[in-house]
């Protein structure tokens, strides 16, 4: 056991994180030069927009005039590509953001298409879809509104079926068609935004009325554009995800086509105020900085997502993306064919956390989930994804979904230690 640096390691697992830093080496390259590109696309929206620390102002009550708000708004639009923008603290998560959108596009009698396959789980009861028992607990769904739901599934190789998607917008001329960015909790590939872009020009050619959504989560700054550069009328997201770079302390966004933000902000707030009101409360300082950090921090995930894929395909497990690959997203999958590997692999993994390194990861009933979920996630702010932390559902084939690292060195120290503790634990053979 190496005892020199501040956490206790295995020899054999150290020589292989040396291997594994020299195969990450290349892909690091790329991702500066990605990451250098969006920082200064980043600092160049605030120089346009005047940034000052009159922004920074809190309002209260109704927050009418809020300069700050409604500059952050643009700043963001410009950044992601697109007409207009709405980034809120009051927004609670990502699935928030997207249950805005789609209530705020969508009205009864529309149809739902979604084209990457079955959305991640937390939308299921948004969507109105039956639970493992084949019962329905609308409670305001969509379905319950009198909105249809379709699907396409995705070709056997886990990719979007272009023919399939085709003839399905065709048939049903959706109101709305749904692209979901990352993996969510499966092992398909994340989409890029050029992948995006093919969906789009499909449905285009055959329903060019239809709004195309992306669910933008874990994929901002991954990349030097954003699906709104390829199309997309309307992106949502969380800020405790990518955009918010780790400061933010919770937010999300939509942004896209400035007629289809309106309705989205009308149904945000309510009809005839939409944007114009919600107070910031002090909180536009936190949104501003993490928007600026995100660039870098996001480079910083991603390198702790290709050390990671690295290092556990040297210890003979079956990773994807693999180190090498393009990224489209922040997540890592990692297949650890048993549930007390996957156990253990979380909780290593918070043994490196900042915060509450001393809590051992258990197994839980989630909300909005069917099986239980194990989360190892010791972040400054509770559920950041943009923070190192790993979290699965306790189902085949027993994948650790990792995310995140504010910085790769302290991202790095955390995957060596989900290793380590499944050397300990006996379900890791070197």
């Amino acid at each position: 056991m190496n005892h020199s640096a501040f956490f206790p390691v295995d020899d054999r697992l150290l020589a292989l994180s040396e291997q594994a830093m020299e195969q990450a080496s290349p892909t690091f390259a790329r991702i500066d030069r990605v990451t250098e590109y969006n920082q200064q696309k980043v600092l160049a929206a605030f120089i346009d927009h005047r940034v000052s620390e009159s922004h920074f102002a809190p309002t209260t009550g109704y927050g009418y005039g809020d300069r700050g708000r409604d500059t952050l708004d643009a700043i963001f639009a410009q950044v992601m590509g697109a007409e207009d923008a709405l980034v809120r603290h009051s927004i609670v998560s990502g699935t928030h953001a997207i249950t805005i959108a789609l209530f705020g596009v969508l009205r009864p009698g529309d149809t739902m298409l979604a084209v990457t396959g079955a959305p991640y789980d937390t939308l299921e009861k948004v969507i109105g879809l039956p639970d493992s028992e084949g019962k329905h607990t609308d409670m305001g769904s969509l379905r319950d509104y009198g909105v249809r739901y379709e699907q396409v599934a995705l070709d056997g190789c886990g990719r979007p079926d272009l023919p399939a998607i085709r003839a399905a917008a065709a048939a049903k001329k959706p109101r709305l068609v749904h692209i979901q960015r990352s993996r969510g909790y499966s092992l398909r590939p994340s989409l890029s935004v050029g992948q995006i872009g093919e969906i789009i020009r499909t449905v285009r050619e055959v329903s060019p009325e239809s709004v195309v959504f992306v669910d933008n989560c874990y994929g901002e700054f991954v990349e030097e554009t954003e699906p709104a550069a390829v199309g997309a009328d309307l992106m949502a997201g969380s800020l405790i995800k990518n955009p918010g770079g780790g400061i933010a302390e919770n937010g999300g966004y939509i942004c896209g086509r400035a007629d289809l933000v309106e309705q989205c902000a009308y149904r945000m707030t309510t009809p005839g105020l939409g944007r114009e009101v919600g107070a910031s409360l002090g909180h536009n300082r936190t949104l501003y900085m993490g928007l600026f950090h995100a660039p870098h921090v996001v480079g910083e995930a991603l390198k702790t997502a290709v050390y990671c894929a690295a290092l556990f395909s040297l210890l003979g497990y079956e990773v994807t993306p693999c180190a090498q690959e393009p990224r489209a997203d922040i997540i890592q999958a990692v297949k650890l064919r048993t549930p007390e590997a996957l156990i253990a692999f979380c909780q290593g993994m918070q043994r490196g956390a900042p915060v509450d390194s001393f809590v051992v990861p258990e197994p839980w009933d989630m909300p909005g989930y069917e099986n239980q979920v194990i989360m190892a996630a010791g972040a400054f702010t509770m559920g950041a994804s943009i923070e190192l932390s790993a979290d699965a559902p306790l189902r085949e084939p027993y994948a650790a979904y990792m995310q995140g690292g504010l910085n790769f060195h302290s991202g790095k120290t955390g995957v060596l230690l989900a290793a380590q503790a499944m050397l300990e634990k006996g379900v890791l053979s070197l």
